[in-house]
């Protein structure tokens, strides 16, 4: 899920190696937390946050194929 999360906010961004993917298990559940830079913010959220909703929803689909759950936070 890392990887995915990873994959698809490189594609978007201008600066790749900016870049910043850490997991953490809490609870049962995994928390994926995505950081770029400050000027690819807007890239990654995209317009009323539709960007940032679509790889929620995709991180949503893959945890559940693993029998998991999964949330994303954009720092």
């Amino acid at each position: 899920m890392k990887d995915l999360i990873k994959y698809i906010a490189t594609s978007l961004v201008d600066d790749p190696a900016a870049v910043d993917v850490s997991v953490r298990q809490q609870h049962g559940e995994t928390h994926i937390e995505l950081t770029v830079a400050e000027e690819d913010m807007g890239r990654v959220i995209g317009r009323g946050g539709r960007v940032a909703n679509a790889m929620r929803n995709l991180l949503r689909v893959a945890a559940s194929r693993r029998g998991s759950r999964a949330t994303l936070d954009i720092v």
